[in-house]
């Protein structure tokens, strides 16, 4: 036991006895689970699904701020301290893209300018998905946006079916792109009525492979549609034609090629028996949804009772809700990972799946350090 003197006398002092030194601010500024969640959208309605999952995590939604101003730019003002923290930021896309990618790069950088530790984005439908190839003279946007967020702070993202899982290669961080089909094949098992006597369509043959993944673990039979209501995005030319079709030279010709015969798409037809069957189309976006309609009622033509549209992100533009209202599908189910609350209320054949219990997992799992390979456990690579 230590001998302290103090003002002339002697005193005895255990050393657990020593008070420590303390700061008040060292344990307020770090949250009690050592990671914060943010939502970095302006509209409320885009918010539900961060507050669904900081629910099933047990936690607080991160304090923010984030609004435009009279000129459009976009402001975010972080509101408590997240030094050396895990900092989870979940972004739904609204119709308004721009606004909300706008709002994450300026959440992240805001963040990382706060000296968070990690910046994670939680992206469940990933904007530009569908500009990941070169067309014509444009631009590979989706590779573009990837830079941006690295260059904005993020160090890992976390998503929901990708449109081409390549897309994950355009990133220099580490990407998670989760599944839904598990939701959607439950959904199919529990709530359409003799799923049994079901067939799982491709409405384009590029689709097939998704299909017969579901078709597979359903045990149901499989047919792909093909013909001319679908334009594949491979039929696009890529204005780069060389040498011309037609030029004027002097001197030597070079090699001259064959020409090609352009393509001809036959009349729709199906691949597989759909008479008498329930016809449950799927697909991982559903935006303009005239190719849906127009395949629903060919498949009605050939026999098809009922059909269902099972896709994972409702991006349901434009006037998608009264087209599906008047068409010859019976049901579309999509997830939450796109807010679509209003189209529900202008089409009540509309569904909505949960998928918040798989986003909130995998918070968790990369925070701790956990394996993901529990969330993807029986996932086909065609999913």
């Amino acid at each position: 036991m230590p001998i302290r003197r103090f003002g002339g006398h002697r005193s005895l002092v255990a050393h657990s006895q020593v008070p420590k030194l303390s700061y008040g601010y060292a344990k307020s500024n770090m949250s009690r689970s050592g990671y914060r969640v943010f939502s970095a959208n302006s509209s409320t309605a885009c918010t539900e699904l961060a507050r669904q999952i900081t629910e099933r995590l047990g936690v607080e939604l991160g304090r923010s701020v984030v609004y435009q101003e009279s000129n459009s730019e976009t402001r975010v003002e972080v509101k408590e301290s997240v030094r050396g923290q895990d900092i989870f930021i979940i972004q739904t896309i609204p119709r308004d893209v721009n606004t909300a990618v706008m709002e994450l790069l300026v959440m992240a950088y805001a963040l990382k300018t706060s000296c968070a530790k990690n910046i994670i984005g939680v992206i469940p439908y990933f904007p530009y998905s569908k500009q990941c190839k070169m067309r014509k003279r444009g631009s590979i946007v989706c590779k573009l946006l990837a830079s941006m967020l690295s260059k904005a702070g993020l160090t890992h993202i976390i998503t929901m079916d990708l449109h081409q899982k390549e897309i994950q290669g355009f990133f220099n961080f580490p990407v998670d792109n989760l599944r839904a089909s598990p939701f959607l094949i439950q959904y199919i098992q529990e709530e359409i009525p003799d799923y049994r006597n079901a067939i799982i369509v491709a409405k384009s043959p590029s689709a097939a492979k998704r299909a017969q993944s579901y078709a597979e673990r359903l045990r149901l039979g499989l047919a792909v549609m093909h013909g001319e209501a679908h334009h594949s995005e491979s039929d696009m030319a890529d204005g780069r034609q060389s040498p011309p079709l037609s030029r004027t030279t002097t001197g030597h010709t070079g090699l001259e090629l064959p020409l090609m015969m352009a393509k001809e798409k036959p009349p729709i037809t199906v691949v597989g028996d759909v008479g008498g069957r329930i016809a449950i189309i799927v697909d991982d976006i559903i935006d303009d949804v005239e190719d849906f309609v127009a395949a629903a009622e060919i498949l009605k033509e050939r026999g098809a009772y009922k059909i269902y549209i099972m896709a994972t992100h409702g991006l349901l533009s434009a006037e998608a809700p009264r087209l599906i209202e008047e068409s010859a599908i019976d049901e579309v189910v999509v997830t939450n990972t796109v807010p679509h609350e209003v189209q529900k209320l202008q089409c009540p054949k509309i569904k909505t799946v949960d998928v918040s219990m798989i986003l909130a997992e995998a918070i968790r799992r990369i925070h701790n350090g956990e394996s993901m390979a529990y969330l993807f456990r029986n996932i086909a690579v065609d999913d």
